[in-house]
């Protein structure tokens, strides 16, 4: 006869556990021996390792009960089943591992992998990391709102960034996000890129400017968060509007202040000035 540790030590199981199977009613209380302790026989070893197999399967202990007094072909059904589940659950876990894996490679967390070729594509010419991380949090929205469009988007900015002059300007603005508002440079930046909107759009139609009809909610957002990130975009937005240009997310062409001409006189003072 066992005690009730021996027949823990042998179905590798604790006391406490034994205790609860018998409280539960899965494992039949034995006799006492005459000091009032229990006492087991063989056969509760194996019925206390089939106990433990099933739990450890992740069966409901109330549907141990139900297996265990089970015939074999209802018993083999059950099994089935369960089987089926626990494969179902180990599909849905991988699926976890693989969004967590998403998150800890960053730009994969919300992206489809065709923006984050993009994104790396940027990387490679050198774009900096900053004006990358404005791309990569403007396309999030635009690929949960409107994911059957990104293809769409994503062939004409893989279009646009084949342009040198296009990537010129981008590098060029890497080297003056950390310049102050009134920076000489940021007046240059926006002659450079008004000079440049104005070639593709005289060249190619105004539509292949900006053609990406992208809702006006969304628009205010994604230019935010550029404003947020990179706040430089903000004052070269409002020099490029008194060069015709409007937008950073969406570009339009608009009328130049009645004053430009006088600012641009003294953007060019400033430029020939001892601070550049």
């Amino acid at each position: 006869m066992l005690t009730i540790g021996e027949l823990a030590s042998y179905a590798a199981v604790t006391v406490r556990a034994v205790r609860h199977y018998h409280a539960k009613g899965l494992l039949p209380e034995p006799e006492r021996d005459r000091s009032g302790y229990r006492r087991y026989d063989a056969g509760a070893v194996v019925e206390l390792i089939k106990i433990r197999t099933l739990a450890e399967a992740g069966i409901p202990l109330a549907r141990v009960r139900e297996l265990l007094q089970a015939e074999k072909e209802e018993f083999a059904a059950v099994v089935a089943d369960i089987d089926k589940r626990l494969r179902a659950e180990i599909r849905e876990r991988q699926r976890h591992r693989e969004r967590i894996a998403r998150l800890a490679s960053g730009d994969n967390l919300a992206l489809p992998a065709v923006v984050v070729e993009y994104l790396d594509r940027l990387r490679a010419l050198g774009v900096d990391e900053r004006i990358i991380q404005v791309e990569r949090d403007g396309w999030i929205p635009l690929a949960a709102h409107s994911p059957e469009r990104v293809p769409e988007w994503m062939a004409r900015k893989r279009e646009q960034i084949t342009d040198p002059q296009l990537i010129a300007f981008y590098l060029t603005l890497g080297q003056a996000l950390d310049r102050t508002d009134d920076d000489p440079r940021l007046v240059e930046l926006a002659e450079e890129l008004a000079a440049y909107l104005t070639q593709m759009a005289n060249e190619q139609g105004e539509d292949y400017v900006d053609d990406t009809d992208i809702e006006p909610p969304l628009v205010k957002l994604m230019d935010r968060l550029a404003f947020d990130t990179v706040p430089p975009a903000r004052r070269l937005i409002e020099l490029l509007k008194d060069r015709g240009w409007t937008g950073w997310t969406e570009l339009k062409r608009v009328d130049p202040a009645p004053d430009a001409a006088g600012i641009r006189q003294e953007d060019a003072a400033a430029r020939s000035g001892p601070c550049r």
